[in-house]
C-alpha cells in the first residue's frame, strides 16, 4: 500500500499522480505534480500517446490537468519521469475524483484548525495515521462520530469542529436497488417451495410447506344381533345386519343365526358359507 501523500515528498514508481501541464516542447512536456508541492516532472513524446505523433500539441497543451503514471524517480538529480499513455480512462477518472475529494478534506481540516486553534499539520497527521485517506476519514466521522473519534487523540474542540464540518459537507452516497422478480414456478412438496428470482431482489419471502399426515379413522364394522323369539316353532332366528363406520364403508352381509330343530346346536349362514359344529 502506498503511504499517504501528505507524509511523502516524492512519488513512488507506478503511482498515479495529478499534474498540471506547464510547458510543451516539440519532443517533451513539462508538468508540475499537484500533490507534491509542485515538483517538476517530464513526459517524453514517446510517452504522450500510442502510435506515431505528428504534433505533440494535438495530445497535450499548457494549463491542462492530466493524470500520469510515475516511471522513474531520481531524487539526486530531481528528475521525475512520467507517462501519459499508460493511464486508461477509468484510472484517470478515479484518480481525479480521489484528488478532488482529498483537496476538499484538506480545506475542511483548515477550517477545523481555525475554529479549534489546533495546528493543521497535527489534525492532518492524526487523520492520516488512522484512516490513510483524508476524505474517508470525514465519511467515517459522519457515520461513527461517537465511537471512532476518541482514538484520534485530539482535543474536544477539534473533535467537535470535525463533526460539525463533516456533517455539513459530506454527502454519503445513496444506493437504490431496482429490478424484477421473475417467478419460474414452484411445486409444493413436503419441505421448501422451490422458486427462482432474476434481477435485483428488493425483498424475499421464504415459504415452507410442511406436510401433516392426516390418517383416516380405522374402519369399524359393528354387528348387532337381535334375537327374535318364535312362538310357533322350536328355536329362534337371529338376524344380524351390518353397520358401516363413518369414514370407510364396511359392508357386512346380513346374517341369520338360527336354532333349528334337531341335534345341531347352531348354524351360521353368511354370504353363502355354512359353518356347522358345536357352537354354544
Amino acid at each position: 500500500m502506498i503511504p499517504a501523500m501528505q507524509d511523502r515528498e516524492w512519488p513512488q514508481e507506478a503511482e498515479l499522480v495529478v499534474c498540471t501541464v506547464e510547458n510543451v516542447k516539440d519532443f517533451v512536456a513539462f508538468v508540475s505534480l499537484d500533490e507534491y508541492g509542485g515538483r517538476q516532472g517530464l513526459i517524453p513524446i514517446s510517452e504522450i500517446a500510442t502510435g506515431w505523433i505528428k504534433y505533440i500539441r494535438d495530445h497535450i497543451r499548457e494549463g491542462q490537468k492530466i493524470v500520469c503514471k510515475v516511471l522513474n524517480v531520481d531524487r539526486n538529480r530531481g528528475h521525475i519521469d512520467l507517462s501519459l499513455k499508460d493511464v486508461n480512462e477509468h484510472q484517470r477518472r478515479e484518480k481525479i475524483r480521489e484528488w478532488k475529494n482529498n483537496s476538499k478534506a484538506l480545506k475542511w481540516i483548515g477550517f477545523a484548525s481555525e475554529v479549534s486553534g489546533e495546528p493543521k499539520d497535527a489534525i492532518t497527521s492524526a487523520l492520516t495515521q488512522e484512516y490513510g485517506d483524508l476524505y474517508t476519514a470525514f465519511e467515517d466521522i459522519v457515520l461513527h462520530a461517537d465511537t471512532n473519534l476518541k482514538k484520534l487523540g485530539l482535543s474536544r474542540a477539534v473533535l467537535e469542529a470535525l463533526v460539525t464540518i463533516a456533517r455539513g459537507n459530506v454527502k454519503l452516497p445513496k444506493v437504490t436497488v431496482t429490478g424484477t422478480i421473475l417467478w419460474l414456478g414452484g411445486h409444493r412438496l413436503s419441505g421448501d417451495n422451490a422458486t427462482t428470482s432474476a434481477g435485483g431482489v428488493v425483498s424475499t419471502m421464504r415459504t415452507v410447506c410442511v406436510a401433516v399426515p392426516v390418517l383416516l379413522l380405522s374402519s369399524r364394522a359393528d354387528h348387532v344381533t337381535v334375537v327374535v323369539p318364535s312362538g310357533t316353532r322350536a328355536g329362534a332366528w337371529l338376524p344380524s345386519p351390518g353397520v358401516a363406520s363413518q369414514t370407510s364403508a364396511a359392508v357386512a352381509c346380513p346374517m341369520l343365526t338360527g336354532v333349528p330343530d334337531g341335534p345341531v346346536h347352531s348354524a351360521v349362514i353368511a354370504g353363502g358359507g355354512v359353518t356347522t359344529g358345536g357352537f354354544v
